[in-house]
């Protein structure tokens, strides 16, 4: 029996959810999700058309209740960042036993990262790059390094270490045309399954309290000039905790919003998301 915290059920964040709502080991789910379900949305999501203008927390629940109709299931239509909502989050957090963050806004990345890390459980993230070029899947462990080191050392390291630069899939004028094109469904589809499987696989470890191997894992799954030689190809990389990381070394053991607020803000500037 295991408890599923999800924030996030966009076009992958809702294949992510629909594999893992359908292991029987999952037996409750919570979900964090603010938007509404939009007809730019359709192409490359799980839900009908028949469902724009309809809260995507709500669609999610009853996605999962037509296929799992023995699972707890909440919804919280809100956003992870919200100050005002930190102490919900973080007993959500304290009484999972997995996470599970889809979600492509780095300030929630963070603000999801504290609370795992706080409340000493692991959780995944996954990554599709524009233009649906290949996509990264992360695992966090509570002794492992957060994710303001595993994102600080692959802008810095990637390239070096694999002569793989990591494409910005969120900088709308990057150089490469390839990496400014949205990912059509296909591509979403093949990075959330695999974040699905690396969850389920963390969930399995975490029982056994075994050691997860890779921080993080990238899959091309195409070939660009100049970013990716081939497709279809796997890159694993561990990634150390840093000494210098003002998240993993400079917060308490438990976050208040007020001081959660200035975390995010000095990470995401150490990040140059000023």
């Amino acid at each position: 029996m295991a408890h599923l915290f999800q924030v996030g059920v966009g076009s992958g964040g809702i294949v992510v959810l629909d594999a893992l709502a359908r292991d029987r080991r999952i037996t409750r789910i919570t979900l964090v999700e603010p938007d509404v379900y939009a007809a730019h949305n359709v192409d490359r999501h799980l839900f009908p058309e028949s469902a724009v203008g309809r809260m995507k927390a709500d669609l999610a629940v009853e996605w999962i209740k037509e296929r799992r109709g023995d699972v707890s299931v909440e919804a919280l239509i809100a956003d992870i960042t919200d100050p005002a909502l930190m102490p919900r989050f973080t007993d959500l957090a304290n009484e999972c036993d997995i996470g599970v963050c889809a979600v492509d806004n780095e300030a929630a990345k963070f603000a999801f990262d504290s609370l795992m890390r706080s409340a000493g459980k692991p959780w995944t993230l996954g990554e599709v790059l524009s233009g649906g070029i290949g996509g990264w899947v992360h695992r966090f462990t509570p002794d492992g390094p957060c994710y303001g080191c595993v994102a600080s050392h692959l802008q810095r390291n990637v390239a070096e270490e694999q002569a793989v630069p990591p494409p910005d899939y969120a900088n709308p004028d990057a150089a490469i045309a390839a990496t400014r094109i949205p990912a059509n469904k296909a591509s979403i589809g093949a990075i959330a399954n695999l974040h699905a499987a690396v969850t389920l696989e963390l969930l399995e470890k975490s029982e056994s309290a075994s050691e997860p191997g890779f921080t993080s894992l990238l899959l091309t799954l195409a070939r660009v000039p100049g970013v990716f030689d081939d497709a279809f190809r796997t890159y694993r990389f561990r990634i150390a905790r840093s000494e210098a990381c003002l998240i993993c070394s400079a917060l308490p053991a438990s976050v208040a919003g007020e001081d959660l607020d200035v975390a995010l803000d000095q990470a995401l500037a150490r990040l140059g998301h000023e």
